[in-house]
């Protein structure tokens, strides 16, 4: 399979990939960029269907394996060895496979899909979808709903604690990238088949949750304490789903804290 990934990069040092979730695009990460660019040459991608990312010729993976097979593919393309990584929702879950594979050095899974149970799954995939409905108004009007600050917080209430830390610019993009993501469809049906994680990585793993997080339930953190008794927890307080605007300096600092737990290479 042949892909072609848009990224933004910043920053030098061990490299740091960061994956975002379905529906979204790199863009989820630019509260954090610069903090994290501090210490590592973060590359933030938009996954294939996603952003300015086109669907692969061949069509989207068909499933999870073949997703990751395509991003560790990308990594070999780029010449990237074993990277640090960090996924939110869908590219928690894709940090997580890619740890489990000996594919990274570390990851840090915030929110990540695969922990739910079958009613949750239909839940979740029911608020994006709906999400994704209120996107497809023309785009005059899209531009129009996200300038006064309350509606900006209605339109992003289910996916961020503090919706009103967004601006109209951001709200605007994540909008019409919510909407032109040709990968939706594909992915959703995925985790429609009842996708779980069940791997058992071997390098260092966090799973960070937000307390408020209103499309995967912070229940679902247990769930993954259970699978995955070796990793790092933790409770992001306060922050929702998406809650790299909900408090970037907390984000970044769990991040880091868990690339620093890897030994440099050699």
């Amino acid at each position: 399979m042949t892909i072609e990934v848009a990224y933004e990069r910043r920053g030098a040092g061990e490299p740091l990939v960061l994956i975002h979730g379905i529906g979204h695009h790199w863009r989820a990460w630019e509260p954090v960029l610069d903090l994290l660019a501090e210490a590592h040459d973060v590359i933030a991608i938009d996954l294939p269907g996603f952003g300015r990312s086109p669907v692969p010729a061949d069509g989207m993976p068909a499933d999870m394996a073949q997703t990751v097979a395509a991003v560790a593919q990308w990594f070999d393309e780029q010449g990237l060895h074993r990277p640090h990584v960090a996924g939110n929702s869908l590219g928690g879950a894709i940090a997580l496979e890619l740890a489990a594979a000996g594919l990274v050095a570390s990851a840090t899974a915030i929110a990540p899909a695969g922990f739910w149970k079958r009613w949750q799954v239909r839940y979740a995939l029911t608020v994006l979808t709906a999400l994704r409905w209120g996107t497809l108004l023309p785009q005059p009007m899209v531009r129009a709903n996200m300038r006064p600050s309350r509606t900006r917080a209605l339109a992003f209430a289910m996916l961020m604690s503090r919706p009103g830390r967004i601006d109209a610019e951001r709200a605007v993009a994540d909008a019409l990238a919510l909407r032109t993501g040709a990968g939706f469809g594909p992915v959703a049906k995925v985790a429609a088949r009842g996708y779980e994680f069940r791997g058992a990585p071997s390098v260092p793993v966090t799973v960070a949750w937000g307390d408020r997080d209103r499309i995967l339930l912070p229940r679902q953190a247990g769930i993954a304490r259970e699978r995955l008794p070796q990793a790092r927890h933790v409770t992001l307080p306060g922050c929702g789903h998406v809650p790299m605007s909900d408090n970037p300096a907390l984000l970044a600092d769990v991040i880091l804290t868990t690339t620093r737990r890897t030994p440099p290479a050699a």
